[in-house]
């Protein structure tokens, strides 16, 4: 069976002949911090720990050109409305015609990544901004509705654009929405400027038959999520949310079958020592993957602080549980 079709069956909850392994990928740095500890020399990582490929369409969501001062008015949207321009060639990969023709007879999954969330949308990439939109949450919801519903369309038509072209596996919202407190702003908030605007999106995947839509959180969103499943989210990747609120095992009791997962396998246990890794994989792994629509993950990339002994032990030992499953 090849990575699309062990991807779907996994997620459709049927009988892949095994689930598949993603890796986030391990930067050059990291391999290079790994010399000295055993990867042998013009080595390759992947040679050695081979993952499912899975490739992931990352359009351009970005106002264009950059805006030097963010709209202060509902007055002041048009601004913003004309620097999102879906049919803009440049929106669209590199190569993109290339692209297209050998997605036709892919043997591997194709996520297109539709959304980069609220703060992001705000122009949240620094604290001065932050402040200035957490302000404006309270004291000026129409403009901050104006901005969502305004990046919503955007991405619906150019997710439309897309899935006019070549068909996908799944669809990822991205969502840094928060810490391992909680989403910074409240879940009537959320649903009122967020979950709003990304109904006309929801409807292009929906009439486009993208069967999978993932919520990737770098958050403990917990609290959110049964306002997501009510949308017609129905699979959670969360990165670097280690909380007790976002242990897989515990959603997967709450949520059932309803709510696929991804990842879950918490990156400070390959940290830790190998005893951590061993409880972390043999006690989480199993029993997700008995139940099914679960592709088990690190919960963020690799960094040079893992040691590659740790990281080789962990590698050998998921995909043992995974073969035995």
């Amino acid at each position: 069976m090849d990575s699309r079709h062990r991807f779907l069956e996994t997620m459709r909850y049927g009988a892949p002949d095994r689930v598949p392994y993603f890796e986030e990928g391990i930067r050059e740095e990291v391999v290079e911090s790994w010399r000295g500890q055993g990867l042998p020399a013009g080595m390759d990582p992947a040679d050695l720990f081979p993952a499912d490929r899975r490739e992931e369409i990352q359009a351009d969501m970005e106002p264009r050109p950059k805006l030097s001062d963010w709209p202060e008015s509902t007055d002041e949207l048009d601004t913003f409305r004309l620097r999102l321009d879906p049919e803009d060639p440049k929106r669209l990969p590199d190569d993109w015609e290339a692209k297209v023709e050998g997605w036709r007879t892919r043997d591997h999954p194709l996520l297109l990544r539709v959304h980069r969330g609220f703060f992001l949308t705000l122009g949240v990439y620094g604290w001065d901004r932050f402040a200035d939109v957490m302000l404006r949450t309270v004291d000026d919801p129409p403009l901050v509705s104006g901005f969502m519903r305004i990046q919503g369309e955007f991405a619906a038509r150019l997710a439309e654009r897309v899935l006019e072209e070549t068909t996908v596996d799944a669809a990822v919202f991205s969502e840094p929405i928060g810490g391992n407190t909680g989403p910074l702003i409240s879940p009537a908030m959320y649903e009122s400027y967020a979950l709003e605007s990304y109904e006309p999106l929801l409807d292009v995947l929906k009439r486009f038959g993208v069967a999978i839509v993932v919520f990737r959180t770098y958050a403990n969103a917990r609290i959110l999520l049964p306002r997501l499943l009510d949308r017609g989210f129905n699979t959670l990747w969360a990165c670097e949310a280690t909380v007790a609120e976002m242990d897989y095992r515990a959603i997967r009791r709450e949520f059932g079958r309803d709510l696929r997962l991804i990842g879950g396998i918490d990156l400070d246990a390959l940290r830790r020592g190998k005893e951590a890794v061993r409880r972390e994989v043999e006690e989480k792994v199993p029993p997700l993957l008995e139940q099914g629509g679960y592709v088990p993950l690190a919960d963020g990339r690799v960094r040079e602080d893992v040691p590659f002994a740790a990281y080789a032990y962990y590698r050998e030992l998921l995909d043992r549980v995974i073969r035995d499953a």
